[in-house]
């Protein structure tokens, strides 16, 4: 099945958005199966709400059951409260119209919770990874996945540092996956580098999602849908060519391209983005428009933590190019690649020769992470109360964007920063 709609000129109102989802489900053969639906968390925008609402009330009488597993990936699971607010539970709909539903997070570090259901040969690694990674990979997922007939994977696409582009199955892997897959996901990522990778659609590491993928059992049912500044602008139900035509339609919407390198990029993050670890996103789709030693700013009073689940490990790291762990790898054996790839994607390109680092743009954090962590970590530091907003507004070497993170930002000339070229 596949039904799809979309635009880059006009966003879905309320009643086309609820329209399509019905119509695509209805696409599906759900009727006396078990399903499970997969959303994402609160560090993906898009109407997250009206998407589970409606998946209930388009299976809740079809499928014999239905319910809903939040893909944290190693995001902290939030607190009941919250997730009713996030979903737009009602009082006392718990115990009413959700009485028979099931809402879980996944916990991707509680080893009770995860079954392995294959692995990826360190051949077929090689392969997709033209020789980057050369080593076997056990393929572990939530064991919900077990319980289910059907898996429905509803999540926006956006341009994706780790993969090209995000969204379907990114939901299962790492969405729901165990560490031993999520670590060199993301290490592969890096060692392509986010230039690079940021924005493509077809990528060494959607080969690999999609290698993971296949060991699942269940029926897959994919629902991507294109955000644009909180609009919905396109929805496809399908198989692959539903994800395939959301990356499409997210290019056209969420790469834009300006015409010169700027000095100073002063990228300020969105209340979504909590900690460091989710506010390096507002690095990673600018990166490309820095030039060769500027400064990339990432202004987050709000965020205080480098991380909350990992912060302890980062800290103990710090921030580097991939290079620095690259010629030093018995020095950093014992860090998983999750970490290791966040520490590189938040620092950005750079090279590593004859002890020294050097870093191809300055990141540095306007945040409220304490001074002395921010040297420790290996990024830099300004005290968010003296930036003047709107001088750095008024400076044609300065690029300012507003609620940075989703939007990935290039160079019209096509030009890509690379490490060869350091």
């Amino acid at each position: 099945m596949y039904t799809g709609k979309g635009s880059d000129k006009k966003c879905f109102t309320e009643r086309e958005l609820r329209d399509a989802i019905s119509e695509g489900l209805g696409r599906g053969n759900f009727d006396g199966r078990r399903v499970l639906a997969v959303i994402p968390d609160t560090t993906r925008s898009g109407p997250t709400g009206t998407i589970f609402r409606e998946i209930h009330s388009n299976l809740k009488k079809k499928a014999s059951k239905i319910d809903f597993l939040i893909a944290l990936g190693t995001h902290p699971p939030m607190e009941e409260g919250r997730v009713d607010r996030f979903l737009g539970i009602g009082p006392g709909e718990r115990e009413t119209e959700y009485r028979n539903t099931g809402i879980f997070q996944h916990q991707w570090d509680k080893p009770e919770n995860l079954v392995k259901v294959g692995t990826i040969p360190a051949s077929r690694i090689r392969e997709i990874s033209g020789g980057l990674l050369s080593e076997e990979i056990p393929v572990t997922v939530n064991r919900k996945v077990l319980d289910y007939d059907e898996i429905i994977l509803a999540g926006p696409v956006f341009p994706h540092e780790v993969v090209g582009f995000s969204g379907g199955y990114k939901y299962l892997f790492p969405g729901i996956s165990g560490p031993d897959f999520l670590h060199r996901f993301h290490w592969l990522g890096a060692l392509i580098t986010n230039p690079k990778i940021n924005g493509t659609k077809d990528t060494p590491v959607r080969q690999a999602l999609n290698a993971a993928a296949s060991f699942i059992k269940a029926s897959l049912t994919q629902l991507c849908y294109v955000v644009k500044k909180g609009q919905v602008y396109g929805l496809y139900t399908g198989d692959t060519e539903a994800w395939s035509k959301a990356a499409d339609l997210s290019a056209e919407l969420s790469i834009e391209y300006v015409d010169r390198p700027y000095k100073t990029v002063l990228s300020i993050a969105p209340p979504m983005y909590e900690d460091l670890w989710t506010a390096g996103k507002c690095m990673y789709k600018l990166e490309p428009i820095v030039a060769d030693g500027g400064n990339l700013i990432i202004y987050a009073p709000h965020v205080r933590e480098v991380s909350h689940t990992h912060g302890r490990e980062i800290e103990r790291v710090g921030y580097h190019t991939r290079d620095y762990f690259l010629k030093q790898m018995d020095r950093f054996a014992g860090v998983s690649g999750c970490i290791m790839a966040h520490s590189t994607h938040v620092k950005g390109i750079g090279t590593f020769e004859d002890g020294t680092e050097k870093p191809r743009i300055n990141v540095i954090l306007a945040t409220s992470i304490p001074e002395a962590v921010c040297r420790k970590i290996n990024l830099g530091y300004l005290d968010y109360r003296k930036l003047d907003m709107e001088s750095y507004g008024r400076d044609p070497d300065t690029f300012v964007v507003e609620k940075a993170g989703e939007v990935l930002y290039r160079l019209r000339d096509g030009k890509i920063p690379d490490i060869d070229s350091l």
